[in-house]
């Protein structure tokens, strides 16, 4: 389930601004995959086939993963061939995950996506960053990544665990 906080801002934030749930249409390709086990907690709270869209592993897909996992482009490479396919969330046609309601995500936090658990924090080289988003409400409440973490009721530790969790996920080394 979602934290008092992080429910508050993201209700404010689907109200107000379009979200980290919501890319710029055409975008779609670089939309993050989905794993077996996600898709499974998924469908187990309420995730349904509609919500989930077949994607064909393009060349930008798997440069853009690289850049996310710089330290194991071989595995990226083995895990999601350019011509093949995983699965990820299904889009609107105004550029909105599927799973995206009025108050937020409509997915207990336990069975979303693991990068949606995990977003905006990511590690690289083994240090903890956040991707700026200028739309993010809790970003511009924040006053930077500690502020940040607290506003979206996150820890350093839980964080960690999950983004181990998502490699484990997808048989990616753990950086961290």
């Amino acid at each position: 389930m979602q934290t008092e906080a992080e429910s508050d801002v993201c209700a404010r934030c689907a109200a107000v601004s379009g979200t980290c749930c919501t890319l710029e249409p055409g975008s779609e390709e670089y939309c993050f995959p989905v794993s077996a086990s996600e898709r499974a907690a998924m469908e187990l709270a309420g995730a349904k086939a509609r919500h989930f869209y077949r994607q064909a592993n393009t060349s930008a897909f798997v440069d853009n993963l690289c850049r996310l996992f710089p330290d194991t482009p071989e595995a990226v490479h083995a895990l999601f061939p350019v011509g093949g396919f995983h699965d990820r969330v299904a889009i609107t046609p105004e550029g909105a995950c599927a799973l995206l309601g009025s108050q937020g995500c409509t997915l207990p936090r336990q069975a979303r996506p693991l990068y949606c658990r995990i977003y905006p924090f990511w590690f690289k080289a083994g240090r903890q960053l956040y991707f700026e988003f200028h739309r993010c409400q809790a970003q511009l409440e924040a006053g930077g990544g500690a502020g940040l973490m607290r506003r979206l009721g996150m820890t350093n530790e839980g964080v960690r665990h999950t983004y181990q969790e998502l490699c484990r996920a997808w048989n990616l080394p753990e950086s961290t």
